[in-house]
């Protein structure tokens, strides 16, 4: 298939979801400008409600949906940000929301996602999880697909379009793939706005979920091991392969360690608490330097900083607190 979400749908996006989501910094970094030799911008994306990007989409989708439909509650699925994002976006919009959970997902997310308002299913794993919500959609509720859905990317493309204004001479943008709705949102929009703007992939390794599917020529289901929980989608979907194929350079794959590395570094240089899912952007940018040519204007995009401390002490003792 063709990737349909446009800029106008973006742009639209925008519209409706202003006064209801932040619009986030977007800071230079004298650290990684220094480290990176290049002009190196954070995107704060880590300081949205709800703790994500994911708020874009769900407020954007609840939006576009007609009474009815959102009279009869919601159903996703998620173990990570959608999750804590739909419950809240729900609470605040007076929808009931259910959500279905892979077992294996952390404590904390579940925890935030009930004290939000929604109601949480645990499943034996991601797939499973995926039916379940597939299954209460067709029996009733109206099912919102985390990332292939048209209405989610397009609120996720809200943050390209602020990053287009912030940063009008970025070279290159780096942004995490789960499913690839957030990538193919902000991809469609930066594109739109800046044609030149390279965008690059990344995913952290057990959790290959767009580089596997791309190999293969077709969605792919994996069994998600990263530590980076919230890049742990089942499968990849013809529509954000396609976005993937139309707008990504390419896509760079970060072993855990480096993403922890640096975790540590974004909290000594920057006093910013983030996901693995943030700051394997910085690991990437630095394993692909030598590429971006003399002195690029790299945008990192830090995408939430819903995570435990005893998760990041878990994974400090692992790793060696360098990531050694």
């Amino acid at each position: 298939m063709e990737f349909d979400v446009a800029l106008a749908d973006i742009e639209a996006a925008r519209a409706r979801v202003a006064g209801q989501v932040r619009a986030t910094p977007t800071w230079r970094s004298e650290a990684l400008s220094r480290r990176l030799d290049a002009e190196v911008f954070l995107k704060l994306e880590c300081l949205q409600l709800g703790g994500s990007f994911k708020m874009r989409g769900v407020l954007n989708k609840l939006a576009t949906m007609d009474e009815a439909a959102r009279a009869r509650g919601i159903v996703t699925v998620s173990g990570g940000n959608h999750a804590i994002a739909t419950a809240e976006a729900a609470r605040a919009t007076g929808t009931r929301a259910l959500v279905t959970m892979p077992s294996v997902t952390p404590a904390y997310n579940v925890e935030r996602t009930r004290a939000a308002g929604a109601e949480v299913e645990l499943c034996e794993s991601a797939a499973i999880a995926f039916a379940r919500a597939q299954d209460l959609g067709r029996a009733g509720m109206t099912f919102v697909h985390p990332y292939d859905d048209p209405a989610v990317i397009a609120g996720h493309g809200t943050l390209g379009l602020e990053l287009a204004e912030a940063v009008p001479g970025m070279t290159d943008v780096f942004v995490s793939i789960g499913g690839g709705g957030f990538m193919s949102g902000v991809a469609a929009a930066v594109k739109g706005r800046i044609p030149a703007a390279r965008i690059h992939g990344v995913e952290t390794e057990g959790a290959e979920t767009m580089t596997r599917a791309l190999a293969a020529g077709r969605p792919e289901t994996i069994a998600p091991s990263s530590i980076a929980r919230t890049l742990g989608a089942p499968f990849a979907t013809e529509r954000t392969m396609a976005a993937a194929r139309r707008f990504l350079e390419g896509i760079e794959v970060v072993p855990d360690a480096e993403a922890v590395a640096e975790l540590d570094a974004l909290v000594a240089d920057e006093h910013l608490w983030c996901e693995p899912a943030a700051s394997c952007t910085v690991a990437a940018a630095l394993r692909l330097r030598a590429r971006l040519g003399a002195r690029p204007c790299i945008v990192l995009v830090l995408c939430g900083s819903n995570v435990a401390f005893d998760d990041v002490a878990r994974w400090r003792a692992r790793f060696g607190p360098a990531g050694a």
